[in-house]
């Protein structure tokens, strides 16, 4: 059984596997489109880049360029859709690349914000407290950054536009479900299953948070521009740790007390995920199909297990 993961994008969902990847789309008419690549990945090349965390940063890179390139594929055919309507001539081919540049500036804008909001304003904020004991410190600080997280997440899940989206990621987690439980791939089936999955990329973004409680408890509290460069260049550190959290607990779904420990990932879930309808579900399915068939026939071993998805 493949190792696969995914992530939902515009009316549509990407799933990959350890050498392949394809996106799914619903167009305005009613049709599936999809668009398949396989993924040139540096673990297959070097021994190194298999080692624990290491592989995990590599991973979550990978992830988070095949979900930009697969959010760009879905954008773009719903860009000619509408110039379709505009006009009664003939829509051109969908460009389904991403330049190398746009590839650059939409990873410098994401984990930009990112590192923004969930690592320099919380230990800004922290260090503005009257807080003299080290590992109040720390404690605080993770503290505000989860809170900052959930209430992030609180707040994206009420906006209406990105409801579809999250539904989209349901199904992607009841595609994947269903395919680790033997099921086979039909809309009624899939349903059935549980719209929450532990290699989840809400609950490996909790991780992160929590496991960098316990890593800066190491340094301490030095000088303010320190406290800032350590939560920055500590970070692929952490997600790789996380990373690994996150492949145990897949590999291990049936340890209870493992899931206990998980639950809180388990449960934020349920802010980015919503129940999706059959026809979603057919998306998700397609791109899954769409996978497993280029996976079968992939003559290469692949190492390494993907995320499920990149963001929620």
């Amino acid at each position: 059984m493949a190792n696969v993961g995914g992530q939902a994008v515009l009316e549509g969902v990407m799933m990959r596997g350890p050498g392949n990847w394809a996106v799914a789309v619903r167009t305005p008419s009613g049709t599936i489109e999809h668009v398949s690549r396989p993924i040139d990945s540096a673990q297959a090349r070097h021994w190194v880049y298999r080692l624990p965390v290491i592989r995990g940063v590599l991973a979550l890179g990978e992830s988070l360029a095949i979900g930009f390139r697969a959010l760009a594929i879905s954008a773009n055919y719903a860009a000619q859709e509408e110039r379709a309507e505009g006009d009664d001539s003939e829509a051109a081919p969908v460009d389904t690349e991403l330049s190398r540049g746009a590839l650059i500036f939409a990873f410098a804008v994401a984990i930009g914000f990112a590192v923004l909001l969930f690592k320099v304003t919380p230990v800004v904020i922290t260090d503005l407290l009257p807080i003299k004991n080290t590992a109040y410190f720390v404690l605080v600080e993770g503290a505000i950054r989860v809170s900052i997280f959930v209430a992030y997440l609180t707040l994206i899940s009420l906006l209406p536009d990105l409801r579809r989206v999250f539904q989209y990621h349901a199904a992607e987690h009841k595609a994947i479900n269903a395919y680790e439980a033997g099921e086979p791939l039909e809309p009624e089936i899939v349903q059935r299953y549980s719209l929450i999955h532990p290699r989840c990329g809400t609950a490996f973004l909790l991780w992160v948070m929590v496991i960098a409680i316990f890593v800066f408890a190491f340094f301490g509290r030095p000088a303010w521009y320190w406290l800032i460069a350590t939560r920055i260049l500590l970070l692929p550190l952490i997600a790789g740790l996380a990373y690994e959290l996150i492949r145990f607990a897949g590999k291990h779904q049936g340890n209870r007390v493992l899931m206990t420990l998980l639950a809180p990932g388990l449960w934020l879930q349920r802010l980015t995920t919503r129940e999706p309808s059959l026809d979603q579900i057919e998306v998700s399915i397609r791109a899954l199909r769409e996978v497993l068939v280029l996976e079968a026939n992939d003559p290469l071993e692949r190492p390494g297990a993907p995320l499920v998805e990149v963001m929620a």
